[in-house]
């Protein structure tokens, strides 16, 4: 039920060196470091320099708002998909987006660290926004480049992997190594040199390779001439349909954009309340940019298919208005029939996949904190060494890990590992919150506790370092496997909205849901939210088995999978 491991008969192991030794792999290594910098920089990192400018907590609480602009960034990237920079398309279609994203990011945090956050804030709020707009900008184009240019050698389960070892990468410089540079100069310092390094990253993205620059793309060029030939849809029901989506998208874009503007640039007294506005709104987005799109684009596929409201003759768009409209249909409208039509019902499947896959570690990191420093009473200084330095390391290795098992075992059987790996590592959480007996007795018998005491650290340190070990090895192999299976049912004509729309969901599910879990672990205490976490940790499992079997029984290219090492299966 496997996919076939070894396409050209050789060992796993030589399929993921040649690919490591291919340029792609490179540039995809420096293009993870360069979406995961942003992200530390700006969501978590910068609270540590407000909190030493003495900005209050309320203040604070805002400016985690411009997380938004990750959660909702599919809003914009139809844009990013058709609309070129003027001037820049020489570079390359997704080139020209992701070297600009790179150096006005750069320019930010430059700025950035020449200004007191206490005494211009409005400015460093509006800042820090826009950083957080070309931050997401920046992996939406970086995930379609991935889709792009993977080939039989770069393979798209290897760029995926090493995309995420160069984001953790990136989240460790931008995290640790950053409070300790802070520690011995100022913040100014660490904001400049982290600019002065994306900037490098910038310049350097410029001979990274990308699909043709010198031109529009042939395809869609074709593309828009075939809308108009004999047996497609009517341009006035393509008109409906588009008008419908882009109300419902334009809905949600200015929504979410007043709220922010509201938050980032209001009195205290008259900013919204963000806990509502993501309980009560944020389900609302998702129904109106994906549920009921996906409805539309439903029907305009069984329209299609029924030979109902179809062009009866070949008629080339005469106006600028036509032309317009061909655009914005084929940018906002196509990526959704192509997901369709592709998957049919079994879009129903991938959602629930998606929704549910990352879901226990997107929730439960938001309380890691409280619940090691808390809860389980382990100093700053300790859990900095577990989580940041050894927790990452934990994390990387089960990248790698889930890197090769991807070339070794098949992609499928991987996704499926990963996630009763994530799942289950829960429990390993679980008992830590009831003393962590389990831990104690695996860390002393494997001679961990021991090293660790040899080290400078005791055996209750080492028993929190196993448990986050365990789980960031599992969550490692998780999202390699994760990552390259979002990357194999997108097309590579509409990669940049549809990943983007998958990523997204993940995301959103779990801002929704961190609400009722801090309520559960009020009420209940941490031991039954993490068995929680790991029931619906095991629905994945499932969900990944239902669609392993359907990709098995209907083959890569009926199934709308990639087939592995052979690009992107067609529309």
């Amino acid at each position: 039920m496997a996919e076939t491991a070894e396409q050209d008969g050789k060992p796993g192991w030589r399929k993921v060196a040649r690919a490591l030794r291919h340029p792609k792999t490179a540039y995809m290594l420096l293009f993870g470091f360069a979406a995961g910098l942003p992200y530390a920089l700006l969501l978590g990192t910068l609270y540590a320099w407000l909190s030493d400018a003495e900005v209050d907590l309320e203040t604070m609480g805002v400016f985690s708002l411009i997380g938004l602009a990750y959660a909702f960034k599919f809003l914009w990237s139809p844009a990013l998909d058709r609309v070129d920079i003027p001037g820049l398309r020489r570079l390359g279609k997704r080139k020209q987006w992701i070297v600009t994203a790179q150096i006005l990011l750069g320019a930010i945090l430059v700025i950035l660290s020449t200004l007191d956050p206490l005494g211009a804030l409005g400015v460093f709020s509006l800042l820090a926004g826009i950083g957080a707009f070309a931050s997401a900008t920046q992996d939406v184009v970086i995930d379609a480049w991935r889709v792009d240019v993977a080939d039989d050698v770069a393979t798209i389960d290897i760029l995926s992997t090493v995309y995420q070892m160069g984001y953790r990468v990136a989240a460790l410089v931008g995290g640790a190594l950053a409070l300790f540079l802070a520690e011995r100069t100022d913040w100014p310092t660490v904001y400049m040199v982290m600019g002065a390094v994306m900037l490098v990253v910038g310049f350097a993205g410029l001979w990274a390779p990308d699909t043709d620059a010198s031109a529009p793309d042939a395809e869609d060029v074709d593309a828009m001439v075939a809308m108009r030939n004999e047996g497609e849809l009517t341009p006035r029901v393509r008109g409906i349909a588009l008008a419908a989506v882009g109300l419902l998208w334009g809905w949600a874009l200015v929504t979410v954009g007043v709220f922010m503007i509201r938050s980032l640039g209001s009195d205290p007294e008259a900013r919204p309340d963000s806990v509502e506005f993501i309980s009560t709104m944020g389900p609302l987005i998702v129904v109106a940019t994906v549920v009921l799109p996906s409805l539309i684009a439903a029907w305009l596929v069984k329209m299609q298919r029924s030979g109902q409201h179809l062009v009866r003759e070949t008629r080339p768009a005469a106006t600028t208005g036509e032309r317009a409209m061909d655009h914005l249909y084929r940018a906002l409208v196509l990526p959704l029939t192509d997901f369709v039509g592709r998957l049919g019902w079994a879009l129903i499947i991938v959602f629930a996949l998606v929704l549910t896959y990352r879901i226990t570690d997107a929730i439960w990191g938001s309380f890691a904190y409280p619940f090691y420093l808390g809860e389980l009473e382990y100093t700053k200084d300790e859990v900095a060494v577990a989580s940041k330095f050894f927790g990452v390391g934990a994390l990387i290795l089960g990248l790698a890990l889930g890197g090769y098992l991807l070339t070794a075992i098949g992609r499928m059987l991987t996704l499926t590992l990963g996630a009763f790996l994530a799942a289950a590592t829960n429990l390993l959480y679980a008992d830590l919150a009831l003393g962590g007996r389990t831990m104690e007795a695996v860390s002393n018998a494997t001679g961990f506790a021991w090293l660790v005491t040899q080290t400078g650290g005791d055996a209750r340190l080492a028993k929190l370092m196993m448990a986050i070990a365990g789980e960031n090895v599992a969550v490692g192999i998780a999202g390699a496997a994760f990552v390259a299976y979002l990357s194999s049912i997108v097309s590579k004509g509409y990669s940049a909205v549809q990943y983007a729309l998958l990523s997204s969901l993940t995301l959103l599910v779990g801002t929704l849901g961190r609400g009722a879990l801090g309520k559960m672990i009020e009420e209940q205490g941490y031991y039954d939210v993490f068995i929680l976490t790991t029931a619906i940790g095991m629905f994945a499992v499932v969900l990944c088995i239902v669609e392993w079997v359907r990709i098995a029984r209907l083959g890569p290219e009926k199934s709308g999978v990639v087939i592995p090492d052979e690009g992107i299966a067609p529309a």
